[in-house]
């Protein structure tokens, strides 16, 4: 998979992607992550990106051009066809981004993702560049430059090879999207007089199945009442 990640903040993904999961992908070249600076394809000698908005508003929001012509020089350096390409755009106003969508977008060979700035967008930008608009929770960030991140590493961690296990992405949470991970321990047995459960001492296979149900349902009901 490629991921190009158009910012006005490069140096904002200096560390995250180098290191643990997403940085050995990339080493294995089972992904492939570009960052793309936006301001030198603003306008002008200035290299302008944002303007105020017609009609009058708060704040600046980012112009449809210096968009267009990032995306078009992306673009031009790929041979994926337009169906093995998806558009972006990171915005509080998105579909909110869950673990079925990183699923859904884990098939697609190649990601642009589109951080926004500032007070927001040229709707042109939605309506003509960006195949699909997501927000990665109700709250607003400076940016959208974590979202990039988050979404990146997700979808990362799902294509085939990049885990050792791939039994690592099918028994956690929301790998069934209505329920969360059940607890886990590991040693010592007794900690400071915490004991770990006696079932998952037994060996008993099937009760201890059965036990993690339970308590996947139980933790969900009550940590996430809305999936129930």
């Amino acid at each position: 998979m490629k991921v190009d990640i158009l910012t006005l903040f490069p140096k904002m993904f200096d560390g995250p992607f180098n290191e643990s999961i997403i940085g050995r992908a990339q080493k294995r070249g089972l992904v492939e992550v570009n960052i793309h600076d936006l301001r030198p394809h603003g306008i002008g000698r200035h290299q302008q990106v944002d303007d105020r908005p017609y009609g009058g508003g708060v704040g600046m929001v980012l112009m449809v051009e210096p968009i267009y012509k990032a995306l078009k020089s992306i673009k031009s350096e790929t041979r994926n066809s337009k169906s093995e390409t998806k558009t972006i755009l990171l915005s509080p106003s998105g579909v909110v981004f869950n673990q079925q969508k990183a699923r859904e977008l884990s098939n697609i060979k190649h990601l642009i993702l589109i951080c926004g700035r500032y007070e927001g967008f040229d709707e042109r930008i939605r309506e003509q560049l960006a195949d699909e608009e997501l927000s990665i929770g109700d709250y607003i960030l400076t940016g959208g430059e974590l979202p990039a991140m988050v979404i990146a590493e997700t979808v990362a961690r799902l294509i085939p090879g990049v885990l050792d296990k791939l039994e690592a992405t099918e028994k956690e949470s929301f790998a069934d999207p209505n329920l969360l991970e059940n607890p886990q321990y590991t040693h010592p047995e007794i900690f400071n007089g915490w004991k770990v459960p006696e079932i998952l001492l037994s060996g008993n296979h099937g009760e201890i199945e059965k036990w993690k149900s339970q308590k996947a349902i139980e933790k969900t009901r009550k940590n996430r009442p809305d999936l129930t």
